[in-house]
């Protein structure tokens, strides 16, 4: 879908926007990086390009943690993609405003907390901002790929 923008010449100028509601479950978050990878194809992304691969990886890892540290029963999780001028943006909110990623150290054999040193070393940029019922995660990638140094 192609939003109209005003200010086209902004840097922050809307070019295209997908939005979804999942179920909060694994199976949900492996749809929502199935469908969102499908969206960017239609977006002129290619499949198995570089900014696809990390999209799907950062999308994988926001909605894993929406499921796994975001869940409230009866409540959904809902993705949001982007086309910027520049940047896709990807948010992830869900139901659990009390529970905040963040960058964990590096723990020797630890089997899982690595989900969010991921999204710091593949995103250009991320952040978490609060909602009226929880919270949105987001990333973005920039779009001629490059990944930040560091």
């Amino acid at each position: 879908m192609t939003a109209p923008s005003e200010s086209a010449g902004s840097p922050q100028a809307l070019v295209r926007v997908f939005t979804q509601r999942f179920s909060c479950t694994r199976r949900g978050a492996r749809l929502a990086r199935q469908l969102a990878l499908v969206e960017l194809h239609d977006w002129g992304i290619p499949d198995r390009s570089g900014l696809s691969e990390d999209a799907g990886l950062l999308i994988a890892e926001l909605a894993g943690n929406a499921v796994v540290h975001g869940r409230v029963p009866g409540r959904d999780f809902e993705l949001r993609l982007s086309l910027l001028p520049g940047a896709l943006r990807i948010e992830v909110s869900d139901a659990r405003r009390d529970r905040r990623p963040v960058v964990r150290p590096h723990e020797c054999g630890a089997e899982g907390g690595y989900g969010m040193r991921i999204v710091d070393a593949v995103a250009a940029d991320w952040g978490v901002r609060d909602r009226v019922i929880g919270k949105t995660v987001w990333a973005e990638c920039a779009l001629d790929g490059a990944r930040p140094a560091g």
